[in-house]
């Protein structure tokens, strides 16, 4: 069901009046857009950036979103913390002329914590499947590039049992990864796996830093635990080091009582809490959808993604669509810092896989 930015208004108002990030659309940078991070009058816009952004170097433009997204956030909070989930290719830049010169992407994990990859052992395409050897060994050497950058290497293995868990825990514990075992993907992850009850490496500490966490959960539904009090209170009880959850808890957000009721374990020792962030997306269901928006309307909403007909790819470059996730007091990034979470994990970066394959599936070019 389509949710209209003006039906969320008085709910929004109401749990979070002093922030306005969930109570209307980012106004458009008029006549502006940017290009590798930097902004351009919108007539030297190279040509093909208009729908299909062809003659764009589509992998450039994404770090850049993930640079400038981490520049903003870091203006309104210091230690606000961001994560790549997906895509470690783009930790290296691969030379134009000549394909096989690849050399690291030091900006790019300058603007980053740490990166989180999807189905490293287990579940890259489907959930339970090993990863194929020479799949992972191209993987394991982004990773271990990550590390030898100073970031944080988290993975999400997904698993069919508690056989695999337990072997995905050790596989990534073996590599000083910080893993976590889950049955399902997306919105369907919408309880704690019963196989990552507890958490592997618990521990009583306080975390206060990224460097810290020692195992993490992954909610990506929460409704189905009732209201917010009892979502949190029943998260309040376990003892993961990180939490990492949607803003919106069924068609509200997380109001920041939640958020801070969410920032300690059970044992009373402190937590990080981050959200979750699909800029690659946008969801008919979600606060900016306006009515009349669909695909080709407005012109940088492309079509919609095969498992998930509501939700539609969008060209990330487009300054209106980054408007809408950082740099004003109406966007995503600052109404996450305003409600108190500590970082974002920034998911959708393979969007930029679409464009370059012509509007083809990553699913098809492979």
């Amino acid at each position: 069901m389509m949710l209209k930015r003006k039906s969320a208004f008085p709910a929004l108002a109401t749990l979070i009046a002093p922030i306005a990030i969930f109570l209307m659309a980012a106004a458009p940078a008029m006549g502006q857009t940017r290009i590798q991070g930097e902004l351009v009058p919108r007539d030297e816009v190279p040509a093909g950036a208009g729908n299909s952004g062809a003659l764009l170097d589509h992998r450039e433009l994404i770090r850049g979103l993930v640079q400038n997204i981490s520049s903003y956030a870091h203006s309104q909070r210091r230690n606000f913390m961001i994560i790549a989930k997906g895509s470690p290719e783009l930790l290296t830049k691969v030379d134009d002329i000549d394909e096989t010169k690849v050399s690291p992407a030091r900006a790019y994990m300058k603007s980053i914590d740490g990166i989180m990859i999807d189905g490293l052992f287990f579940g890259a395409r489907n959930i339970g499947q090993p990863t194929p050897p020479d799949r992972l060994d191209a993987i394991l050497k982004l990773t271990d590039l990550a590390k030898r950058n100073r970031l944080n290497v988290m993975v999400m293995d997904y698993v069919d049992s508690a056989e695999q868990a337990g072997e995905s825990y050790a596989r990534n514990g073996e590599r000083k990864y910080t893993s976590f075992a889950a049955d399902a993907r997306g919105d369907l992850l919408n309880a704690i796996p019963s196989f990552s009850n507890k958490p592997v490496n618990e521990n009583p500490k306080s975390i206060l830093s990224i460097p810290d966490v020692k195992n993490f959960l992954y909610m990506g539904d929460s409704s189905g635990y009732g209201r917010q009090d009892e979502f949190s209170l029943e998260m309040h009880r376990n003892n993961f080091d990180l939490i990492v959850v949607d803003v919106f808890h069924g068609r509200t957000p997380l109001t920041r009582q939640a958020v801070e009721t969410l920032k300690y374990k059970g044992i009373g020792a402190k937590r990080l809490v981050f959200a979750h962030l699909d800029v690659g997306t946008a969801a008919a269901y979600h606060y900016y959808w306006q009515p009349g928006w669909r695909e080709g309307s407005p012109h940088w909403i492309n079509a919609p993604l095969r498992d998930d007909p509501d939700k539609f790819r969008v060209q990330y470059w487009n300054p209106e669509w980054q408007d809408i996730i950082y740099g004003n007091t109406n966007s995503y990034i600052y109404g996450l810092i305003a409600q108190g979470f500590d970082g974002v994990v920034l998911e959708g970066l393979e969007v930029y896989k679409y464009y370059i394959g012509g509007g083809v599936d990553d699913e098809e070019q492979q």
